[in-house]
């Protein structure tokens, strides 16, 4: 019987993902947080804020003050190259002050695990770690300069995640949905999920919800959903939950495993904002952990970079970044993304279910 630490209401049938929350045009207000911020003059270029005080640091001073703790979660815009250089240049700078640095990523499923250690001793190639271990497009941009950085030093990578094809039958047919998967299948998800009211559900239903921006812990204010609509979401919920706590388990496991041994994780930022998500499932499993948290922060002037104290309640640091470019200019093109999204989230089947031929039943995608 699959544990579930406190279940909420009925979970229903359209499953969404969250996984980097993506910057919001009303997400600056008023702020007098730019002082000593130079501009961010390309794509690559960033600012690193200490949330506590605002203090404007070097990412070498960051690192000597995240060497006091036993993970650290690194928040990304997928697919962001700013982003991604930064967490490379961070994950050195750890293991140069620490020698037995672990890398946990998001980006590979745990049950690719034994292909990801094959790939770090020499005994298959890349394509085959590609094809196999199902990296994700981006990987040769963003994610390949880690993990060979970890060959070169010898050190671990975690595929942390949940497989895909588990987490969309989550979102299809609940949680329940684990007690018919059989082993070794289920290993690849977390023993206990955590599907409970809170600030995380909160969020996260303020965002799938359609709100301009995700509250902060401690804002009380509800967003208004449909009966449907918020039985789309809740079932979405499960799904996020999913991939939450398996990440959170794959850490601790590897920790428990090996004594000594500290973590930096890839995630996209909203698993680890606010030290919520994957953050507060791993705090649970493990509680005496020091875990800091980097959450980055698309700034709406280049010239004049700045954030905002709701921004500072997301990460112990903060990393200042350009924007992205404007995805749609036209309505209309965007609505069309958006259906042919839905459709391929439609094709999607559960391999476990009996009974998979509800056309009102949807998927989950990366």
């Amino acid at each position: 019987m699959i544990r579930i630490a406190a279940s909420t209401a009925a979970l229903a049938v359209v499953c969404l993902s969250a996984c980097a929350a993506a910057p919001s045009a009303n997400s600056a207000v008023a702020s007098d947080n730019t002082a000593a911020v130079g501009p961010l003059e390309n794509f690559y270029d960033v600012a690193w804020i200490r949330s506590a005080d605002g203090a404007v640091l070097t990412l070498e001073q960051v690192a000597d003050e995240l060497s006091a703790f036993d993970v650290v979660f690194f928040g990304e815009y997928h697919s962001h190259s700013g982003n991604h250089l930064a967490q490379m240049q961070m994950f050195e700078a750890l293991q140069k002050r620490f020698a037995d640095m672990s890398l946990s990523l998001e980006q590979f499923e745990r049950d690719t695990q034994p292909l990801v250690d094959q790939y770090l001793a020499g005994e298959i190639g890349e394509k085959v770690l590609e094809k196999d271990a199902r990296a994700w497009d981006n990987y040769k941009e963003s994610y390949r300069p880690l993990v060979e950085y970890a060959v070169e030093h010898e050190l671990p990578v975690i595929a942390a995640n949940a497989p895909k094809s588990i987490v969309i039958c989550v979102g299809k047919e609940g949680p329940e949905i684990l007690d018919k998967v059989p082993q070794p299948d289920r290993s690849w998800v977390a023993e206990e999920l955590h599907v409970e009211e809170g600030a995380y559900l909160d969020k996260y239903i303020s965002v799938m919800g359609g709100s301009s921006h995700a509250r902060g812990p401690g804002d009380e204010s509800k967003t208004e959903l449909s009966p449907m609509m918020r039985a789309m979401v809740m079932r979405s919920f499960a799904a996020q939950v999913t991939r939450d706590d398996t990440m959170a388990e794959s850490i601790a496991l590897h920790l428990r495993d090996n004594p000594g041994r500290k973590v930096m994780h890839l995630d996209g930022n909203f698993h680890s904002a606010s030290h919520l998500g994957t953050v507060e499932r791993l705090q649970k499993r493990m509680p005496d952990l020091k875990i800091a948290v980097i959450n980055p922060v698309a700034v709406e002037d280049n010239d004049a970079p700045a954030w905002t104290a709701e921004d500072s309640t997301t990460g112990d640091y903060l990393l200042l970044l350009q924007g992205p470019p404007v995805l749609f200019v036209s309505d209309e093109r965007e609505l069309e993304f958006q259906r042919e999204i839905m459709s391929k989230r439609a094709g999607n089947k559960c391999e476990y279910a009996e009974d998979d031929a509800s056309e009102m039943k949807m998927g989950d995608e990366q």
